[in-house]
């Protein structure tokens, strides 16, 4: 590692109108042309699961999926449970509902791109590598017939998507990923003064319907694990997965030394790390971050994914959900 990758965030800063260069930021045909390998992931979850459920799979429905179909004559072996009394009692003879699973299922994609996110040291920023990682996740959901909507959060505004079927609800989460306009005048709304990521989602339980599965992609520096009533209702009725995007510099600090850096906001810092357990200290703050996040996400029965920006999405993906590996 050299100290210009350290400095990667400062010659991003120079221009905000710097076209897509797939580093510091990416282009909405990339994130459409995600849609050739996305075919190859299944969202059928076998990978590190932090929750205490039957199995170890993500099941293809949870909550009230189900919608109610049809009642029939009870035949011996029904589920008492699924007993239709009024027609029961207006046919003089038991009768059972029969169900059917719905067609769509509501797949959530919340993104993270506020100032935080944009940051990198190797390969590309953290925003580039949440915005990849949703535009497959979005393209694999559409493939399969799901509905697909979200929220992208850029450190001032939120802007929410509806979920809606094929291409209708996940291209203008893909707009807003690039840095496009929101779908329409209502989708985007500015977000309370100091809100952070988990600010940004206080609402997202109203607006997702039970059994849907839900993507919350973010380093989450911002999300206050303390208060994490929200994400308790995501998750009572609903999948959730938490992807916790981060950079190498962040869990490994750099040689000793004092380190020209570039905050948010475009002012020059400098990280010293030049005394003596200063780099043990700046690691164990990575491992404490790393750690609460893991007990929320097993708090609220959640699955987890780690993504470092050196890694690739689509294989990193495919390892967790499966699927095939070839064109």
């Amino acid at each position: 590692m050299t100290r210009d990758s350290v400095m990667l965030h400062d010659r991003a800063g120079a221009s905000a109108a710097a076209p897509p260069d797939g580093v510091t930021r990416v282009s909405l045909a990339e994130l459409v042309a995600a849609r050739v390998e996305a075919r190859r992931l299944r969202l059928h979850l076998g990978g590190p699961v932090l929750a205490q459920r039957n199995g170890g799979h993500l099941s293809r429905r949870r909550g009230p999926g189900v919608e109610y179909d049809e009642s029939r004559v009870y035949v011996p072996g029904d589920d008492p449970r699924t007993m239709d009394w009024r027609v029961t009692a207006r046919a003089a003879a038991p009768h059972v509902k029969v169900y059917r699973e719905e067609r769509e299922r509501p797949v959530w994609l919340f993104v993270d791109q506020g100032p935080a996110m944009h940051f990198g040291t190797r390969s590309a920023f953290k925003s580039v590598i949440a915005a990849r990682t949703a535009a497959l996740l979005g393209w694999a959901a559409v493939a399969h017939g799901d509905r697909v909507g979200g929220l992208v959060w850029d450190g001032s505004r939120r802007h929410w998507q509806p979920s809606a079927g094929r291409e209708r609800g996940l291209l203008p989460l893909l707009r807003s990923l690039a840095g496009g306009p929101a779908a329409s005048p209502s989708a985007a709304a500015p977000a309370p003064d100091g809100a952070g990521f988990s600010t940004a989602l206080q609402s997202a339980p109203g607006r997702v319907r039970p059994g849907s599965l839900v993507f919350l992609l973010s380093d989450f520096t911002s999300t206050a694990v303390a208060d994490d009533a929200w994400l308790a209702h995501l998750s009572e009725h609903s999948e959730v997965m938490l992807i916790f995007v981060y950079d190498p510099i962040e869990a490994n600090a750099p040689p000793a030394g004092r380190w020209p850096v570039c905050d948010a906001g475009g002012r020059r810092l400098l990280l010293d790390l030049s005394g003596h357990g200063r780099r043990a200290l700046y690691e164990s703050r990575f491992v404490q971050h790393r750690q609460r996040l893991q007990d929320l996400a097993r708090r609220r029965r959640a699955h987890w994914l780690m993504l470092a920006t050196v890694d690739a999405p689509g294989p990193a993906l495919r390892r967790v959900f499966g699927g095939s590996s070839g064109p």
